[in-house]
C-alpha cells in the first residue's frame, strides 16, 4: 500500500476549483501602470518620501532586524518612541508595539480573558479577532452584526470577568461600529470593550487620530484599542492602546508579544515618520472620506448596488462569487486593481468588491476607476 498523507489535498483544492474559490499568490512588481484601488495604503503614504527615508535611517541606525523579541533584544529607543507617540495622538495612557496587527488582536484576547470569562463578539469581526476568540479559552458569544442590544443581553447573563469585541470599521462593507453604545452596555455591564481600529485610524477623527477618538471615548479605563501600522501610516506592524496597566499586563503576559521577534526597525521608523506627517497634514484623513463618497456616489448613480462609506472602503455587491472573481480580473486587464472578497472571508456569503479610497487619488482617476468597474460590471443575474 502506497503512502500518501496528503491525497486529502487533492481532494480539497478539487472542491474549491468547483466553487470558484481558488486564491493565488500575484506577485506585484516595484513599478506598476495599475491604478490601485487594492491596497491599505488609505493616505497614500507607503511610497510618500518622507516615510520611506525614515524606514531607511531606521534601517541604517538600528539594523535590519529587530535581532530579538521584544524582552530580549528586540526593543530599541526607536520602538518606545512609536509607542509615546501613538498613544500621545490617539488620545490613550500608553501603547505596546507588536509584529502585526493580527498579533496585536491575538495579545488582548488571551491575556484579558481566559477560563470562566466572557467574550462578546460582533459576528462582522475580523478573522484575527475570530481567532483571538478561540485561542482564549473564554466563552465566546457571537451576536448579531452592529446589535448593541444583543451585547447588552449577552453581558447581562455574565456574572464574571467580560470583555465585548468589535471593529471600528468593518474591513468587508466599510460600516462603522456604535461605538457609542456599545460602551455604553459594557459600563453597564461591567465589562472592558476593545475595539480594532485599523480602519479608522488616519481616516476618522480630528486629524486621523481614529474611531475612538472621534467619539470621545478614546482613553476611557474600559478602553483599549488595537490597530495596525500597515494600512494609513504605510508602514507594517501592530499596537495595543490602552490604560497603563494593561500594556504591563501584556508585557508580562501576551504569549504574541513575549515570544514573537520585535518588529523590524525599518518598519517602526515608517511608521513614526506616517504619524509625523500625518500630524502636519490633517487634511489627508478628511480627503480619504471624501474620495470614499465620491466613489460611492458616482458608483451607485451608474446602477451598481454599494455599501454607504463610512469611512475609506467602497462596498460593491457581486451576483456570485464567480462574477466578483471575473469582474476584479476584467478591472485588473484594463489597468485597475481592486480587491475581491467572497467567501469564507465574508461572513454574510455576498461576494463583492472592495474599494480602497486612497487620499492621493485625483478627480481624474476617481472618474477613470468608476469608469472601469461600471464597463466591466457584471450580469446581475450571473
Amino acid at each position: 500500500m502506497s503512502f500518501a498523507p496528503f491525497d486529502w489535498i487533492d481532494d480539497e483544492a478539487r472542491r474549491r476549483a468547483a466553487a470558484g474559490l481558488v486564491r493565488t499568490l500575484r506577485p506585484r512588481p516595484a513599478e506598476s501602470e495599475l491604478l490601485d484601488l487594492a491596497s491599505n495604503d488609505y493616505l497614500g503614504l507607503a511610497r510618500q518620501p518622507e516615510v520611506t527615508s525614515a524606514a531607511a535611517e531606521a534601517s541604517r541606525r538600528w539594523g535590519a532586524g529587530a535581532t530579538g523579541s521584544r524582552l530580549v533584544t528586540g526593543s530599541t529607543e526607536l520602538h518606545a518612541e512609536l509607542e509615546r507617540e501613538l498613544a500621545d495622538f490617539c488620545g490613550f495612557e500608553a501603547a505596546l508595539v507588536l509584529s502585526s496587527g493580527y498579533a496585536a488582536n491575538l495579545a488582548v484576547l488571551t491575556a484579558l480573558t481566559g477560563p470562566g470569562s466572557l467574550i462578546v463578539s460582533d459576528a462582522g469581526n475580523h478573522a484575527s479577532i475570530v481567532d483571538g476568540c478561540r485561542l482564549s479559552r473564554a466563552a465566546t458569544a457571537v451576536v448579531p452584526h452592529a446589535d448593541p442590544a444583543a451585547v447588552r443581553k449577552e453581558l447581562r447573563t455574565h456574572g464574571g470577568r467580560a470583555l465585548a469585541v468589535t471593529d471600528s470599521v468593518f474591513s468587508v462593507d466599510g460600516d462603522a461600529a456604535p461605538l457609542t453604545a456599545l460602551a455604553e452596555a459594557c459600563r453597564d455591564g461591567g465589562a472592558a470593550l476593545l475595539v480594532d481600529d485599523a480602519h479608522g485610524l488616519g481616516v476618522l477623527g480630528e486629524g486621523g487620530r481614529g474611531a475612538l477618538a472621534a467619539t470621545g471615548l478614546a482613553g476611557g479605563e474600559g478602553i483599549v484599542a488595537t490597530l495596525t501600522l500597515s494600512k494609513s501610516l504605510g508602514s507594517q506592524g501592530g499596537a495595543v492602546l490602552g490604560p497603563a496597566r494593561v500594556v504591563d499586563h501584556l508585557v508580562n503576559t501576551a504569549r504574541t508579544f513575549i515570544f514573537d521577534t520585535g518588529l523590524a526597525p525599518a518598519a517602526a521608523g515608517a511608521a513614526l515618520g506616517g504619524l509625523r506627517l500625518l500630524r502636519r497634514e490633517p487634511e489627508r484623513a478628511g480627503r480619504a472620506r471624501a474620495v470614499a463618497t465620491e466613489l460611492y456616489d458616482r458608483l451607485t448613480a451608474a446602477g451598481l448596488t454599494a455599501v454607504r462609506p463610512d469611512a475609506a472602503v467602497v462596498s460593491v455587491r457581486a451576483p456570485s462569487a464567480e462574477a466578483a472573481v471575473r469582474w476584479a480580473a476584467d478591472c485588473r486587464s484594463a489597468g485597475l486593481a481592486v480587491g475581491c472578497f467572497r467567501p469564507p472571508s465574508v461572513p454574510d456569503g455576498i461576494s463583492r468588491l472592495r474599494l480602497t479610497a486612497r487620499a492621493d487619488l485625483t478627480r481624474e482617476e476617481i472618474a477613470a476607476a468608476v469608469a472601469t468597474i461600471v464597463t466591466w460590471a457584471p450580469d446581475p443575474a450571473c
